[in-house]
């Protein structure tokens, strides 16, 4: 702001005031110099109650005529901005981040002026928002697109993105985008089970628009009687909350059993007697009385798309998968190094949402047999229980070596101590070279394809999944009672298809769980860094547990 107006020639450089005072004089007046005080993009263009809306949409940017003394040879360049044509300054200021506007309306009211044109604001509201409708339809219920910008868009900027809603054990995915000139919370659904590779189901639970009072209008649109009166309080950065206040819309006629069978369809896309399974019933049941019990207030913490790289096995992001009785489940895999991490998104009662749920060790690949020996469920268990023993005695190893490396160091002083630390680190390194030329020789001898059939006795609940893979890997896989009892870690198979879907084979229950990617083009979701993905990566687990 202090080069505006320098450059403007209100400013505090050397010289000044004097100068100003001189130039004002000789035009008479000081009105378009005049500071102002706006802070905020609601006021930035603001005017006066007794200026009518014709005069605010226009450009006065009009000065009396320079004094002869000032005025230099013909065609010299313009010595401050006050100097340049109206309409150049309209595309210089169209062309700024709408968060500094409100800084240089503060310069002078010349500048105040001309931030009221509403092609500046229109131009903010597509840039930084992606709003494409025809903006000059606002109009005719006389709303600015500055009133758009500063009272919609720009105050509830930190909803927009990816959310997670605090739902017990289930979790869920929020993702709040600008659609035209609302902005709505779509709550994103796994498609009905078994069939992982259907799109995402999507419903809106809240929307937030500009009508004609000018004020932006909170609606809750949870239930089936249409929008309704809603609140949104955001408490940090990274955190908001719902409230309905008309909870009644979200009854129905028919009471409890009317509901019930209602969210069943649309949950689960059948009813009740189709489904014969009784501990699947109870699930059902159990999963409906209790998220029934968060559709008047919930709670909203931020969740970012896993950052990728070039050395990734396949493109990180979010997964649609099968767990058994508990349905389709939202899993967002990362990769970590040698190590690559499936957390989900969505839960259930034995491994609530936040908790990691697969770990593949990309550092162990596993080398199937061929078709027929792996149909016996023996065989492949014998395959990863050695490979589970390899991966247990090297991290014994590390942690030897790890402790030879802080005696080396501690004593380092002592000359006679230098050949064995030395010599410890440099098979430690040697060791890390061969472990790490040994997973690239697995990789490059792997076929680009292998067949692939599940072992008997195996259960699956989506029959269809492809019958090859590129590449398998040892891992583990998240089991524990209700309630999150009892938690354990059991070892397992990774198996990657192709780019978009792999599987896990879980030894222990002799289930196989099949997972897809879900495509859709997530807007605001990206981390900002590494550091604070794995920050938030720590923070839902926490909650969860």
């Amino acid at each position: 702001m202090a080069v505006c107006a320098r450059l403007c020639g209100v400013g505090p450089a050397r010289g000044c005031r004097r100068r100003g005072a001189a130039r004002e004089q000789r035009r008479g007046g000081a009105g378009d110099s005049e500071p102002d005080t706006d802070t905020d993009p609601e006021e930035a263009g603001g005017g006066g109650a007794v200026e009518d809306e014709e005069v605010a949409e226009r450009i006065e940017g009009e000065r009396p005529a320079p004094h002869p003394a000032e005025a230099g040879p013909v065609g010299r360049a313009p010595l401050s901005l006050l100097e340049l044509p109206p309409e150049l300054l309209v595309q210089i200021f169209g062309s700024l981040p709408g968060t500094d506007l409100p800084s240089l309306a503060r310069v002078c009211t010349t500048f105040r002026r001309i931030l009221r044109t509403d092609t500046i604001w229109r131009r903010r509201c597509r840039e930084e928002y992606g709003v494409c409708e025809n903006l000059r339809k606002l109009e005719v219920t006389g709303v600015s697109c500055r009133d758009v910008y500063a009272k919609l868009l720009h105050r509830y900027r930190h909803i927009l993105g990816l959310w997670q809603p605090d739902i017990g054990p289930y979790g869920g995915l929020l993702n709040v985008v600008v659609d035209g000139l609302f902005i709505i919370g779509w709550m994103y659904l796994p498609p009905h089970d078994p069939h992982v590779d259907d799109p995402m189901r999507f419903k809106p639970l809240f929307r937030i628009h500009l009508m004609e009072r000018k004020c932006a209008t909170v609606e809750c649109m949870y239930g089936h009687k249409g929008p309704h009166n809603g609140h949104i309080q955001i408490v940090k950065k990274d955190e908001f909350s719902t409230k309905c206040n008309q909870t009644d819309h979200h009854r129905m006629s028919g009471g409890r059993q009317e509901e019930f069978r209602t969210w069943l369809r649309e949950e689960w896309g059948r009813t009740l007697e189709d489904i014969f399974h009784e501990h699947m019933q109870e699930l059902i049941l159990m999963k409906f009385i209790y998220t029934s019990q968060y559709d008047n207030c919930l709670t909203y913490r931020r969740i970012y798309l896993p950052p990728s790289s070039p050395d990734d096995l396949i493109k990180p992001g979010l997964f649609k998968g099968t767990y058994g009785s508990h349905g389709l489940e939202i899993v967002m895999l990362s990769f970590h190094g040698k190590k690559a991490k499936g957390t989900k998104i969505t839960g259930d009662p034995n491994i609530p949402a936040g908790q990691q749920t697969v770990e593949i060790d990309l550092a162990h690949p596993l080398q199937l047999p061929d078709v027929e020996n792996l149909r016996d469920f023996s065989e492949l268990s014998r395959i990863v229980l050695e490979v589970q023993e390899q991966v247990r005695r090297e991290e014994q190893e590390e942690e030897h070596r790890q402790e030879d490396e802080d005696c080396s160091q501690h004593a380092a002083s002592q000359p006679a101590a230098k050949p064995l630390g030395g010599g410890g680190g440099g098979e430690g390194a040697e060791g890390e070279e061969t472990a790490a030329g040994a997973e690239g020789t697995t990789q490059d001898k792997a076929p680009a394809s292998q067949p692939f059939v599940l072992p008997m006795g195996v259960i699956s609940r989506n029959e269809d999944y492809p019958r090859t893979c590129r590449i398998c890997f040892y891992g583990t896989g998240l089991i524990a009672g209700h309630g999150f009892t009892s938690p354990e870690r059991t070892p397992g198979v990774f198996v990657l298809f192709d780019d978009d879907r792999f599987g896990f084979i879980w030894l222990e229950l002799k289930s196989f769980s099949l997972y897809s990617r879900i495509k859709v083009s997530f807007q605001n979701a990206e981390a900002p860094s590494r550091e604070a993905f794995d920050e938030m990566l720590k923070n839902i687990q926490s909650l969860a547990t």
